[in-house]
C-alpha cells in the first residue's frame, strides 16, 4: 500500500487548465483515468487527508503509485482523450458498464449487392442498417415474418442464395410470396435494393405516409374492379398495422429520442435506455456497473452517454437524449454528441408530459434491473468482497487477493499434454490475460512435474519483465545471466502469448503483473511442485494453495492437514469457479490441439504449398495413397502446381512416414485404403482430463 503523498506533484506544477490524467500502479498499470476542468483543482482533492476521502477513492490513491497528466484544449477534447484512454488501458477503478445480456438487432445488409434481412448480435458493421435493439431474437421474427409479405426481401443465407442460383429453383419462401426471389432473377437486383430500403424507411417510422400510399391504391384497384389485387393490398396494411402494433406508440408527436435511467445505492448502479423512433419503443437495453469511484447522478450520465455512443455516428445518435440529471458542465458532453450525430443534439431533462411519464417508467425498469442484478451471487461486489476476505483469512494472507491465477494440466492418456492459466480479479474472470501453455521439458504423463515447469515458465517472463522495465538493478553471475538469457520462453513455448511490440505507454506486458495467490488444481504433490518452483526463482511474495477435486479440499504447501472451508463458504465458491475456469480452458485447448495432431497430413510440411493448392492435388488424385504414388510429370498436371513444387512434393511424401491405418469407430473394421481418415478419434470417456 503505497503512501499518496509519496508521489503527490510538487506545488505548483500541476497547470490550471483542462486535461486529463492517470494513475498508474506500481508495475506502470494505468488504474484510474479522469478529466478535469482544472487539473490542479481536481489531482489536489486526491492528496488531502485519507480519512476525508470516499473509501473506494482512497484504495485507489493508495494502490497507486504514480500520477501522470496531459493538457488539452478545451473540455470536448478532455472528453474525447478521456473515453479513448478507458478504452485502451481499461483501469480497473473506472465505472465500466456490463451488459446484462448481448441484445439482438435486426439488420440489413445494404452493403451487399442483395441486401438481406437477419438477427444480428455483437459488434456494428459497416454498411449495415440497424434496428433495435430487442428483448428478444422471437420478437424480430415475429416482425419481420409480418413485414415481408409487403416487403419481400432477401432473408437467406450465403449458401441458400447461391444454392437456388445454381439449381435456378427459389426456396420455400420465393414460393409463398414472402421473397422475391432475386437468386433466380425474378427481380433485378436495382429492384430488390429498392425493397430493401423501403423496408428500411418502414423500420425508421415513416409509416403513416406508405399505409395511406397503400390503401389509396387498394381504392383504385377496388374502383377499376381488381379485386384480386385490392384484397392483396388490404392484407397487406392489416400485416403492417400488426407489425406496428407490436411496438406501443408512447410519445404522440413522433419523436426520435433515446431515454436514459438509473438505479443505484451506495456499491452499484442499474442504467436502462428506451430507443425511442417515430414515437414507438423501437428497442431497450441495460447495463449495470460496480460504483468502484465516487461518483453522483450526473458522472453516470456522463459515462452512461459516453459508453452509448462511444463508437455510434449519425442517425444511430437521436435527436434527443432524456436524461435524470445533466452532467456539469453540460456544454462539452452537449457539443461532443452533437459532432458525433452531425446535428445538433438536445441533452435535457423532461418536466412535464408524456416524455416525463415515460422515463419515470424507464425509471422503474432500471430499479427492477439492479434488484435482480443483486440476487445473481457471482455479480455482487459485497459478496465478491466478503469471498477474497474469506481466504485471505482462511490462508493467513498479508492482504485480500485482488489478482488469482489458476493453473491446470490436461492431457489424453499422455499425450498432448498442455497447461492453462486463468486470471482473476475482484473475483471476476479477466479473460484477455488468459494464457496456455504447452508442456516440452519431457513426453508423458507426470501433472507434478508439468506443474512445476509451468510455474517456473510464467514466473520467469514475469522476473524477465520486471528487470526490463527497470524494477530492479540487474544481478551479476550465472544464475541472473541464466534468468534473462536461456531461462526465458521464447514465442515458441507459448502457444498463444507470443509477445507483442515493446510498450512505452505503460500498458500491461504479457506476465508482467503478479498475482496475489496462485490456485493449482491438485493436491498436495501439485502445491509443492508449485511451491518449489518459485523459492527457486527466489519469488516470496506470491502465495500458493491447490484445490483437490475429490473433497474440495484446499492444501497449502508445507501442512499435513489441508485448509477445510464449509461448503457454503463464499471464499470456496470463487476457488471452485477458479479452478473449474482453469479447468475448461485446459480441455479445450488439449481437444483442439489433438484434434489438429489427428486430422494432420503429410502434405501440411511441405513448404510453400497452402491451403488451395493442398486441397486441388487432393481433389485431382482422390486420395493421398493415389498422390504418393503420382509422377512428378504427373503432378505438374494439376493447375497452380509447378515443377519444382511438384518435386517437393514427391520428396516429402517419400519421406513421411505411413500413416497408421484408419478405424471404423462402428464395426471397429480395420480399413486400408487412406481414403478414409487416417487416425480413428480414440475413446474419450474417463481417459482425458
Amino acid at each position: 500500500m503505497a503512501d499518496p503523498s509519496s508521489y503527490r506533484p510538487k506545488p505548483g506544477q500541476i497547470p490550471d487548465s483542462p486535461g486529463v490524467y492517470k494513475f498508474r500502479d506500481e508495475h506502470r498499470r494505468v488504474i484510474y483515468v479522469g478529466k478535469a476542468k482544472s487539473l490542479r483543482q481536481r489531482l489536489s482533492s486526491y492528496f488531502q487527508d485519507l480519512a476525508n476521502l470516499h473509501p473506494r477513492t482512497r484504495t485507489m490513491v493508495t494502490t497507486a503509485a504514480s500520477v501522470e497528466w496531459t493538457v488539452v484544449s478545451t473540455e470536448v477534447e478532455a472528453l474525447q482523450l478521456e473515453y479513448t484512454w478507458i478504452k485502451e488501458f481499461d483501469p480497473r477503478f473506472n465505472v465500466k458498464y456490463r451488459d446484462d445480456k448481448s441484445y439482438p438487432y435486426l439488420a440489413v445488409t445494404l452493403n451487399e449487392e442483395f441486401p438481406r434481412v437477419q438477427v444480428m448480435r455483437g459488434a456494428k458493421k459497416k454498411g449495415v442498417r440497424y434496428f433495435g435493439p430487442y428483448g428478444h431474437a422471437w420478437a424480430i421474427r415475429e416482425t419481420v415474418d409480418l413485414m415481408l409479405r409487403v416487403f419481400p426481401v432477401r432473408t437467406c443465407s450465403a449458401g441458400v442464395f447461391k444454392r437456388s442460383a445454381q439449381i435456378g429453383r427459389p426456396c420455400l419462401l420465393g414460393y409463398i410470396g414472402k421473397c422475391s426471389a432475386p437468386c433466380v432473377e425474378r427481380v433485378s437486383a436495382e429492384e430488390h435494393r429498392e425493397l430493401a430500403e423501403e423496408f428500411c424507411d418502414f423500420m425508421a417510422g415513416r409509416t403513416g405516409a406508405y399505409i395511406r400510399r397503400l390503401e389509396r391504391l387498394m381504392t383504385e384497384a377496388a374502383e377499376e374492379m381488381e379485386y384480386e389485387r385490392a384484397a392483396r393490398l388490404r392484407d397487406d396494411i392489416e400485416a403492417l398495422k400488426r407489425a406496428m402494433e407490436k411496438s406501443a406508440v408512447v410519445l404522440a408527436d413522433a419523436t426520435d429520442a433515446d431515454l436514459i435511467a438509473l438505479a443505484e445505492d451506495e456499491l452499484e448502479a442499474a442504467v436502462q435506455i428506451f430507443h425511442v423512433r417515430g414515437g414507438r419503443v423501437r428497442g431497450q437495453r441495460g447495463w449495470v456497473t460496480d460504483k468502484v469511484e465516487n461518483v453522483d447522478t450526473a458522472a453516470l450520465v456522463e459515462h452512461a452517454l459516453q459508453q452509448l455512443y462511444g463508437e455510434e455516428r449519425g442517425d444511430a445518435v437521436p435527436k434527443e437524449v432524456l436524461v435524470p440529471a445533466l452532467p456539469d458542465p453540460v456544454e462539452p458532453i452537449q457539443q461532443w454528441l452533437a459532432e458525433r450525430r452531425g446535428s445538433n443534439v438536445s441533452l435535457r431533462i423532461p418536466q412535464r408530459g408524456d416524455k416525463k411519464d415515460l422515463m419515470a417508467t424507464v425509471q422503474r425498469n432500471a430499479q427492477q434491473a439492479l434488484a435482480l442484478h443483486k440476487t445473481k451471487r457471482a455479480s455482487d461486489l459485497t459478496t465478491r468482497s466478503r469471498a477474497l476476505e474469506e481466504i485471505a483469512e482462511a490462508l493467513e494472507l498479508d492482504s485480500v487477493p485482488l489478482r488469482i491465477e489458476c493453473f491446470d494440466i490436461s492431457h489424453l492418456q499422455g499425450d498432448d499434454v498442455v497447461a492453462s492459466m486463468v486470471v482473476f480479479e475482484d473475483g471476476l474472470a479477466r479473460k484477455s490475460e488468459y494464457r496456455r501453455f504447452q508442456i516440452k521439458s519431457f513426453a508423458g504423463q507426470d501433472d507434478v512435474r508439468s506443474m512445476h515447469e509451468v510455474i517456473s515458465r510464467r514466473f520467469k517472463r514475469y522476473l524477465a519483465e520486471k528487470q526490463k522495465t527497470g524494477e530492479w538493478e540487474e544481478e551479476t553471475g550465472p544464475d541472473a545471466a541464466d534468468l534473462v538469457s536461456g531461462g526465458v520462453p521464447g514465442p515458441a513455448d507459448l502457444s498463444g502469448a507470443a509477445p507483442g511490440p515493446k510498450d512505452e505507454e505503460g500498458r500491461p506486458k504479457r506476465f508482467a503483473y503478479p498475482p496475489q495467490l496462485v490456485v493449482v488444481d491438485g493436491g498436495r504433490p501439485q502445491v509443492a511442485a508449485a511451491q518449489r518452483a518459485l523459492e527457486e526463482l527466489g519469488i516470496e511474495d506470491v502465495a500458493v494453495c491447490g484445490l483437490a477435486k475429490r473433497l474440495e479440499e484446499v492444501w497449502v504447501p508445507g501442512e499435513e492437514d489441508p485448509v477445510v472451508l464449509p461448503r457454503t463458504s463464499e471464499g470456496l465458491y470463487i476457488l471452485q469457479r477458479v479452478r473449474d475456469e482453469a479447468h475448461r480452458f485446459a480441455i479445450a485447448y488439449q481437444r483442439n490441439k489433438r484434434g489438429k495432431r489427428l486430422t494432420a497430413s503429410p502434405l501440411d510440411t511441405v513448404p510453400g504449398l497452402g491451403e488451395s493448392r493442398r486441397q486441388a492435388l487432393l481433389k485431382h488424385f482422390g486420395s493421398l495413397k493415389k498422390l504418393k504414388g503420382a509422377t512428378i510429370e504427373e503432378i505438374c498436371e494439376v493447375p497452380g502446381v509447378g515443377r519444382k513444387t511438384a518435386e517437393t512434393v514427391a520428396a516429402t511424401l517419400a519421406q513421411a512416414a505411413p500413416a497408421a491405418p484408419a478405424v471404423n469407430t462402428a464395426t471397429g473394421e480395420i480399413i486400408d485404403d487412406e481414403e478414409a481418415p487416417q487416425a480413428a478419434l480414440p475413446s474419450e470417456q474417463g481417459q482425458e482430463r
